[in-house]
């Protein structure tokens, strides 16, 4: 199978949404998309199986799922202390984004559920053996 570099990139609307659209934040957002992009790239690179690279991007997806999780329980707390919560928004909303950036790359597609659905089988059974 033909692995193709990941392209990943902050939407601009995610960047418009910001009280800051050219600031820190949209700077930090681009920053941290180009690692996870470099990281995930590396990683199938040096991969020595299709399934190898599929399970790295597979982990990727997972700490994306915390991050967005995460920020996602900041939302009301912020709330709660009266401050604005639009970062934690927009750091979710980029997170869950380039979650679907993953889920869109022609490779990987079908093969990110079937490594996901391999997991949660491997952790039923072994779970569910002791």
């Amino acid at each position: 199978m033909d692995r193709e570099p990941v392209s990943l990139g902050v939407p601009q609307p995610i960047l418009d949404s910001l009280p800051e659209p050219e600031g820190a934040a949209a700077q930090d957002m681009q920053r941290a998309v180009a690692g996870i992009e470099a990281r995930i790239n590396e990683a199938i690179e040096a991969a020595d199986a299709d399934s190898e690279a599929v399970g790295y991007v597979v982990d990727a997806i997972e700490r994306l799922e915390d991050e967005i999780e995460r920020y996602d329980e900041f939302v009301p707390e912020l709330r709660a202390w009266g401050q604005s919560p639009i970062y934690a928004i927009g750091w979710r909303n980029l997170y869950a984004d380039v979650l679907m950036q993953l889920h869109e790359v022609e490779w990987l597609a079908d093969r990110l559920d079937r490594e996901r659905n391999y997991r949660v089988v491997e952790d039923g059974i072994r779970f569910g053996g002791r």
